[in-house]
This record gives structure tokens, sequence and C-alpha cells, in this order.
């Protein structure tokens, strides 16, 4: 009885510290009919056809077998496909196949990385064994890297979307997709991590610039607190650069926890253009 008591306590001890599928990120909704999904149709088995020879080309023959077939090759050498990036992983046991676009990609290791995509909607599709299993409409933009998350009993979690500046990759895989749900060790290490002056007036100029509307600017923002620290006064003008209270009000209680002098908190109220905002905001810091 004792074994038995034991061993239930460490399984409960292990599951809960495991990551619960769904936790993070927003749901992305299955595209796939049911007589799709039913169907085996293993992409590997599909011949896609997306540029037709040109006229004035010779073509030469080539030999299979004893069947000679003529083989005129179109060649273009400075096609432009595009700067958008997808990160995909499923952590499950098992050999996915993924597609996004006109890329495909199949492996055991359950990380999926794709380059040099067109902005715009793209579908991405999920196959297991041959079977259609998910798909769905990423809205990819030129610069930018979407991460996500698939879990085939709950479905394709959107993590984050933010631009991507000089890096192909990063130095840590697990990162992006870990932090979200908790599964990194102690406080965040950015304590001392503020940025300067000139930083962030680039950061902000940049932000302006490239991003019109607010859930473009609060992925950059959310993208930079991962590695740094605000004062007061810079995130007083971050919310303020956003046009909906609501937005702001949600970004402030957000970046409350990256502020390096929260003493001086209160200067962030005048970012707001309601009083019942600034309330709301003093009443989740009172609380915290």
């Amino acid at each position: 009885m004792k074994k038995i008591l034991i061993s239930w306590m460490l399984l409960a001890g292990i599951s809960s510290w495991a990551q619960e599928a769904g936790k993070a990120g927003e749901l992305l909704k299955n595209e796939a009919s049911t007589t799709e999904m039913r169907t085996s149709k293993s992409p590997d088995e599909r011949n896609k056809t997306f540029d037709q020879p040109e006229s004035g080309h010779t073509p030469f023959p080539s030999r299979k077998g004893n069947e000679i077939r003529i083989k005129k090759p179109n060649y273009q050498w400075n096609k432009n496909y595009g700067y958008a990036e997808v990160f995909l992983r499923i952590p499950e046991q098992g050999f996915f196949t993924v597609e996004v676009g006109d890329q495909m990609m199949a492996n055991g290791s359950g990380k999926y990385r794709f380059f040099d995509l067109p902005s715009g909607r793209i579908p991405i599709s999920i196959y297991d064994n041959g079977f259609l299993i998910y798909r769905t409409t990423l809205m990819l933009r030129n610069n930018n890297r979407m991460v996500l998350d698939f879990f085939t009993n709950e479905g394709l979690y959107l993590l984050d979307s933010y631009p991507v500046q000089n890096q192909y990759g990063f130095n840590d895989w697990n990162d992006i997709w870990n932090n979200p749900y908790g599964n990194h060790s102690g406080d965040w290490p950015l304590q001392g991590n503020v940025m300067d002056t000139h930083s962030f007036r680039q950061f902000f100029d940049m932000m302006m610039s490239n991003e019109k509307f607010d859930d473009g600017k609060i992925a950059m923002i959310n993208q930079q607190m991962r590695t740094s620290m605000f004062t007061s006064v810079q995130i007083r003008d971050l919310v303020k650069a956003l046009s909906f209270d609501n937005k702001k009000l949600a970004l402030a209680k957000s970046m409350y926890r990256n502020c390096a002098d929260k003493d001086r908190y209160f200067l962030v109220y005048d970012a707001f253009d309601f009083e019942s905002s600034k309330r709301e905001l003093m009443d989740y810091i009172s609380n915290l």
C-alpha cells in the first residue's frame, strides 16, 4: 500500500510540471472538412506544377527505363518568394507532415521551421500517417515570424507573432514555446536590462512606422518584453501610442511586471483618455 501511495505521489508531481495543451495561445479554427479528413491523401504523392515552361526553349530528352520523356525546365534566378516565417511545434510522438503554402516538411522531431514565405493569406495543413487532420489559414506579414503549437486533441494555437530583424532562428528553440506555459525557472532575469533612451527611441519609431494598428504594436511590445525592462515614462509613451482605451489598459497591466521603477508607475495614468481606465489600473496594481 505504501509503494502504491508513493508511486501515485510521484505521478502527481510529474503531471503538475507537465505542459498543459491549449493553456496558452489563440486557437485557430480547423477548416478541414470531415470528408477530407477521412480520405488518405499523402501530400508526398501529389504532383504540383507551379510554373509552366516558357515557349522558345528547346526541350531535351530524359530516359526512365525504356520510356523517353521530354523535359523542359524553366529557370527563375531572381524569383521573389517573400520574407515571412512560420515556426511550428508538435510536442507529441509521431511522424507528421506539415504543409505551409507551397512548402512541405516531414519529420519526427516535432519542430518545423518555414522561411521565405509570401505575405498574405497562406493555408497550413497538418497530416498524420497520410491523413489530413488539420487545416486553417494564416495571415502572414513580411519580416514577421509566426510561432504556433499543435495538439492533435486540442488544435492549432497561435502563441506569438513578432518582427524578425537580421536573424534566422533563435539561440534556444524551446524558449519561445516554453515561456508562454510558465516553464521558465524563477523570475524573469530582466531587472538590470532597462532600455536606454536611444534604444527605446529607435524601438518606438520603428513600431510607429511599421505598425498602424494596435494589435501589431502590442505584438512588437510583447516580444521586446521578453528581453527588456522599461521605465514608467517609456511605458506611458507605449501605452499612449495605442488608439483604444481597452487595449491601453490591457497593455499597462501586462507591462507592470517589466517596469524598472514601479514607484513611479503613476506616470502611466496620463496615457488614458477615460478616468475609468485609470481607476481600473490603480485597482489592479493595488491588488497585486
